[in-house]
C-alpha cells in the first residue's frame, strides 16, 4: 500500500493518522503542528471560514517543502495534511508531522513547513465574519520572536 505523505482533503484530520506516517524505529523525536480555525483575527470574530486549493499543485508544493526538510535533515520524515471546504472554530485545518532522530531538527522542520506553506501553496481561505466575509489570498503573518531570528533555519 502506498502512503499519501502529502494531500489536501475534505473530512476532518485524524491527528493519529499523519503521525502514523513518519514513525520510525530510529527517530527520537516526532512533532506535530496543528492548526486550527481562531475566533479572532485582528479584534473581528470569525463565524467560519472556507479554505479552497488547487488541489494538484497544492499537493505538489506540500512534497516540495517535505523535499526541503529532507535536503536540510537526511532521516527526515514528513507527512502534512491541509483540510479544505468549511471549517468552524477550533476545526483542525492542518496537521505536520515531522520524525527525526533529534528534537531540534524536528522542531525545526515542522516551523519551517507551516512557513513554507504560507509562502508557496495555492490554498486560499474565506473568512466569514459577523459583518461580511473576504477571500485572504495572502496567508502571510507577522511573526516576532522575543529573541530575534531562530538561530538555525533551514
Amino acid at each position: 500500500m502506498r502512503i499519501n505523505y502529502f494531500e489536501i482533503c475534505q473530512e476532518p484530520i485524524k491527528i493519529e493518522e499523519v503521525v502514523a506516517k513518519v514513525e520510525d524505529r530510529n527517530a527520537g523525536a516526532i512533532t506535530t503542528f496543528i492548526g486550527t480555525v481562531r475566533e479572532m483575527t485582528k479584534g473581528k470574530k470569525t463565524v467560519f471560514l472556507k479554505y479552497d486549493a488547487y488541489i494538484p499543485m497544492a499537493e505538489k508544493k506540500l512534497s516540495q517543502i517535505g523535499d526541503e526538510i529532507k535536503a536540510s535533515f537526511p532521516e527526515a520524515k514528513v507527512a502534512i495534511t491541509h483540510r479544505v471546504g468549511s471549517l468552524n472554530i477550533s476545526d483542525i485545518a492542518v496537521v505536520i508531522a515531522v520524525s527525526t532522530p533529534h528534537r531540534e531538527d524536528a522542531f525545526t522542520g515542522s516551523k519551517y513547513a507551516i512557513e513554507r506553506i504560507k509562502e508557496i501553496v495555492p490554498i486560499w481561505k474565506k473568512e466569514h465574519w459577523e459583518d461580511g466575509e473576504k477571500w485572504i489570498g495572502d496567508q502571510l503573518e507577522q511573526t516576532s520572536y522575543p529573541n530575534g531570528k531562530p538561530e538555525k533555519e533551514i
